[in-house]
């Protein structure tokens, strides 16, 4: 897997949370014998020995319950250990959710109605007021549990020498929005391991929907920015598509609020194919700013 992803002409590897523990030992042996640099790790890592599945949100530090949050604790700091074992030198965090309605259906909903040919209507315009309302009425709470546990990350992660990045998220749903994400920042600012990671996939996906507008908000960003995924999207939502093959996002434009020296991690679906890869790579090279 590592072999394959160097001949494809990248420097180093992001490990993902859809990695299971076997083949943990292979990794390791990779990085020992210097075949492959990892330059970060995604949480959970290794995913949980009780999931069936790629579960990055299977625990969750917004829960209302306490053996979940103290769980998703646990699997963090077992995920930050093995992300210095390894060398890393960051973890990507999801924080969590507001559960309201039915998980992810209210931004889902938005999605169909764009599929539909109805952004620009009035009647878009008055159901995304009603959830982006509802969103802003219930968030408080679940993100002050987000708060309280970057707080208890942050200590850690300044033992291991690690940067801890709160990944912009694609829903409605998902914990912090960006409201919510630059008052994080601000809060944990003076904090060196704390940063935002943005992906470009996710953050467009709101930018097609008419929730915020990609790159004022990646600006907004910049002073707390420490890297990224890079995905593109095929209208609405369909993201995770290799860059520049039909997608939305504006790499020209956005790749001048990073430096050259943050890690911008490819976070691709397996529909991608090698020549897809490549022929995106060609491209990507000549259209970094530095």
């Amino acid at each position: 897997m590592i072999d394959e992803i160097l001949e494809l002409g990248f420097e180093a590897v992001e490990l993902s949370h859809g990695l299971q523990l076997t083949l943990l030992p292979g990794i390791k042996k990779a990085v020992e014998d210097k075949r492959a640099r990892i330059e970060g790790v995604h949480n959970f890592f290794p995913a949980p020995i009780e999931s069936l599945g790629d579960s990055p949100d299977m625990y969750q530090f917004t829960s209302y319950k306490e053996p979940e949050r103290k769980r998703a604790l646990e699997l963090t700091f077992q995920t930050m250990e093995h992300a210095a074992e390894l060398g890393a030198s960051y973890v990507v965090l999801h924080m969590g959710s507001v559960p309201f309605f039915k998980a992810n259906e209210c931004t889902r909903e938005l999605e169909r109605m764009a599929r539909n040919g109805l952004i620009g209507t009035r009647e878009y315009a008055l159901r995304k007021g009603e959830i982006v309302r509802r969103r802003m009425e219930l968030g408080p709470r679940y993100c002050e549990r987000a708060r309280d546990t970057l707080a208890a990350l942050a200590d850690k992660a300044a033992e291991w020498n690690l940067k801890l990045g709160i990944e912009g998220r694609s829903h409605l749903e998902q914990v912090p929005d960006e409201p919510e994400m630059l008052q994080l920042m601000q809060e944990f600012a003076d904090h060196p391991h704390i940063g935002y990671w943005h992906d470009f996939g996710h953050i467009q996906r709101k930018h097609n929907l008419l929730l915020l507008n990609h790159e004022e908000f990646l600006q907004s960003m910049q002073p707390y920015l420490i890297g990224s995924h890079v995905n593109d999207v095929r209208w609405p939502s369909r993201d995770h598509r290799a860059p520049f093959k039909g997608g939305d996002v504006d790499f020209a434009a956005l790749l001048r609020y990073f430096k050259p020296e943050m890690p911008l991690s490819w976070e691709l679906s397996s529909s991608m194919t090698v020549d897809d890869i490549r022929t995106a790579r060609q491209k990507w090279d000549a259209c970094l700013p530095w």
